[in-house]
């Protein structure tokens, strides 16, 4: 999945969505530093989908979730019991002497503390990615010139800052001449987040979001070089 960046049009890899950029116009209007605006642009599309770009959290993972609701589930029916079996000793006079006091052979039973909760019913407990640190889809995002980049990135990088730094540092040598920039994605399970709302941190994707601000940019980047 991406976006790919050329003379005349940007588009959505694998989506009917396109805009159109007259090169020319923008050109007159910035004493024709296209390179710059093209630079820009590139620049903020590709940060932009970069902070969309969901980071993976084991907390809000499914089978997570389930797994602490059943715990504490049975958290609060323990101390639900202590309180019933607290009630019954209140409601039963013999445990009582006649100043009324409790007597010393009869016990309060005591709910879980926070710590016992945690230790005794794992109430905060994992299931799935104990070990699992988030990133590696922020951090797989690659640019490239004409074709798009093949393979995948061995980078877990959960600001996003590695990714576009790299990035930028790419785009930095775009020229005149170049056809199209690439801004690509190839993890396999990228598609499902983008279109499937995989992801509660992007429900609505990342790529069909930025693509909607190319024109933004555009008139960013068009601001800042004509001042």
């Amino acid at each position: 999945m991406g976006l790919r960046r050329h003379r005349r049009r940007l588009q959505c890899a694998g989506q009917k969505m396109s805009f159109s950029l007259d090169i020319r116009e923008f050109a007159e209007r910035t004493k024709g530093n296209i390179e710059e605006i093209v630079k820009k642009v590139s620049i903020d599309l590709l940060s932009s989908v970069v902070d969309r770009s969901p980071v993976g959290n084991p907390e809000l993972w499914a089978a997570n979730i389930e797994h602490r609701a059943a715990n504490t589930r049975a958290a609060d029916d323990y101390d639900f019991k202590v309180a019933a079996r607290n009630t019954v000793i209140n409601l039963t006079d013999s445990n009582f002497t006649k100043s009324g006091k409790l007597k010393r052979n009869v016990k309060y039973a005591k709910p879980l503390t926070k710590t016992e909760r945690d230790q005794n019913f794992n109430v905060n407990g994992l299931v799935a990615g104990k070990n699992y640190v988030g990133g590696r889809f922020r951090g797989n995002w690659q640019v490239s010139f004409e074709v798009g980049a093949t393979g995948m990135l061995d980078l877990v990088d959960p600001t996003g800052s590695a990714a576009k730094a790299i990035g930028k540092g790419v785009l930095e040598h775009y020229q005149i001449g170049v056809g199209k920039i690439w801004i690509m994605n190839n993890l396999p399970y990228g598609p499902r987040i983008e279109y499937e709302g995989w992801s509660n941190q992007a429900p609505a994707g990342m790529v069909r979001i930025t693509v909607t601000e190319f024109q933004m940019y555009i008139n960013k980047a068009v601001s800042e070089l004509s001042k």
